[in-house]
């Protein structure tokens, strides 16, 4: 018989909306544990239950997953009881280790009469009560620790959570709703976004938009940084000039918090690649696939799930679902498309060099891709497969085709639009390429496109924060080494090292650069990515093509470049 495992506590959260499990909000803990966890789940389950009857909540739900080295414990919570929810399985996950270790559990009947307290202590009714009353009248409902809203845009009220009003004092024809988009996937997500506003500002809506970046309506910045999470989301729907939102949504903030938005008039997933594995629980591609597919659980009624067909994962965990869908592919003979267009359905694909969007057997040609400056020529084939993307996207949200022509010929995809996303220069007879990649399947894409550009010489700089495995880290490096550089540049991405020594990162890169064929006398490491560009550009001569794959220090780099430009033609 199998000893049952005591596991360690990793994580307790909230899950404040829709996420990987169902669309209720939870409390859940991470837990890490050797062997069998059965005995122990049991055990936590019996606990949560007493401790849910004896608080007078027996009706909430229990949920557990199970993962190679732990599992996850859900309890579901009203938004007015979440924090104690997480106090309440954290005790049941100590009765339980208590139980399965033979010690003392804690007091149940004090316990018991402390989260009782702490529900009554946090519970908010006038929090329920406009919730209850958005879902009838159809408003969207956004709530946070500061504010609580309903509507979005110019139409949004917002109050504090403990000044809310009663729902018929609310008006609620005034509290609109603006169309919603999220985009997410494991690389291209931030180019999908962007180009998605492009089309949207050319059918001359001011459009909103999150990411990793920054909160931007318009071509106004609102704050800068990574907001491709529920924060983010809920900032840009509250704000005043917001006609339009795509929001990047990205894994971390899925799996930390689940979703910001209870509807979207439309969701896409660019692709599913191995990134970021072992956090969460989420150790496979397949499970990172079901992650990033949480998107799907915003959509209703007639809104499209729009998916690519050239990426294994969206068609396999796809192939599962009962809800529309719309395809992209760079491939116009690909099967499932012709069987999706068979049904009637709409896709976009490349066709002879044009970009065709269609429904059912009719098309309709809508720009070469050789016309959208952030393809570079038709070479850059994974903007391609970003524009496909983003023209289903648009027309979901209302958008005709000369609005989708007109951004995507707007968009250039340079530091300005799309800083640190295949952005080129040209200065002294030196050709600059800086781009984000930064897994496997991003490299190999890149890889692509560079190995196609003509150079006398290829310098690549390239780098990796610490909390990738040593695998994955790997595979990057073989898949960058396809650009065929004559000089690789490697440096530590400080701030970013995550539990790794410093000169450890760079370490492994030289090491798996030489085990696959360059030469220990063509790599050169560095301390950080400024000081890496620095030496570069002082190095370069014409006829150069210098790769600088900025992870951080993105601002600073990119004006090292242009300073360089500058100083070039002076």
């Amino acid at each position: 018989m199998t000893e049952p495992a005591l596991p360690e506590l990793t994580d307790s959260r909230r899950l404040t909306g829709a996420n990987l499990f169902w669309d209720r909000p939870a409390a859940i803990i991470d837990m890490a544990c050797d062997g069998d966890p059965s005995a122990f789940i049991a055990a936590w389950q019996d606990a949560v239950t007493r401790l849910l009857e004896a608080t007078g909540r027996g009706d909430e739900q229990l949920t557990h997953r199970t993962f190679d080295g732990g599992a996850s414990l859900l309890v579901s919570a009203p938004i007015d009881a979440l924090y104690t929810m997480c106090e309440l399985n954290e005790v049941a996950f100590g009765a339980a280790r208590a139980a399965l270790g033979g010690k003392d559990a804690a007091d149940f009947s004090a316990e018991a009469a402390r989260l009782a307290g702490l529900f009554a202590g946090e519970a908010n009714p006038a929090l329920l009560a406009l919730q209850a009353a958005a879902a009838r009248h159809g408003v969207p409902f956004l709530w946070d620790d500061d504010a609580v809203s309903v509507g979005h845009g110019a139409d949004a009220k917002t109050w504090p959570p403990d000044q809310l009003p009663s729902p018929e004092h609310v008006d609620w024809n005034q509290a609109g709703a603006i169309p919603v988009a999220l985009v997410t996937g494991t690389n291209g997500k931030s180019t999908t976004v962007r180009m998605s506003a492009a089309i949207l500002a050319a059918a001359g809506l001011r459009a909103g938009l999150t990411s990793t970046d920054w909160i931007r309506v318009g071509q106004a910045i609102l704050d800068r940084g990574d907001y491709s999470g529920t924060g983010g989301a809920r900032t840009l729907l509250r704000h005043a000039d917001t006609e339009v939102a795509v929001l990047e949504t990205a894994r971390g903030g899925l799996l930390r918090r689940g979703l910001g938005v209870d509807r979207a008039s439309a969701a896409l997933v660019t692709n599913v690649a191995a990134d970021h594995l072992g956090n969460y629980g989420i150790n496979t591609v397949p499970e990172l696939v079901e992650a990033k597919f949480i998107v799907r659980r915003a959509l209703h009624g007639d809104a499209p799930l729009i998916l690519n067909a050239d990426d294994a994962g969206c068609v396999d965990f796809a192939a599962g679902l009962d809800q529309p869908l719309a395809w992209f592919s760079l491939d116009p003979g690909h099967p499932l498309l012709r069987a999706h267009r068979e049904a009637g359905g709409r896709a976009a694909v490349l066709e002879d060099g044009w970009l065709v969007l269609a429904e059912g057997e009719a098309q309709r040609r809508i720009i070469a891709a050789d016309e959208i400056p952030a393809t570079l020529g038709g070479a850059a084939r994974h903007n391609i497969q970003n524009a496909l993307g983003a023209m289903l996207l648009c027309q979901a949200l209302g958008v005709d085709d000369d609005a989708i022509r007109t951004g995507l010929a707007a968009f250039r995809g340079d530091a300005q639009d799309n800083p640190g996303r295949s952005n080129c220069f040209e200065a002294r007879g030196v050709r600059i390429l800086v781009d984000f990649a930064h897994n496997e399947h991003g490299m190999r894409a890149l890889a692509r496109m560079v190995a196609a550009m003509p150079a006398q010489r290829r310098v690549l700089l390239m780098s990796q924060a610490g909390d990738r495995a040593d695998r994955d880290i790997r595979d990057m490096v073989n898949a960058a080494l396809e650009m065929h550089p004559d000089h690789l540049v490697t440096c530590d991405l400080p701030g970013y090292e995550r539990g790794r020594a410093p000169g450890a990162i760079p370490a492994l890169i030289r090491g798996f650069a030489v085990a696959a064929g360059l030469a220990p006398g063509a790599i050169d490491i560095f301390t950080d990515p400024v000081s890496s560009v620095r030496a570069v550009l002082d190095d370069a001569r014409p006829g150069d093509l210098l790769v600088l794959l900025a992870l951080s220090q993105r601002d600073d780099v990119l004006r090292l470049i242009d300073n360089w430009r500058n100083a070039g033609a002076t």
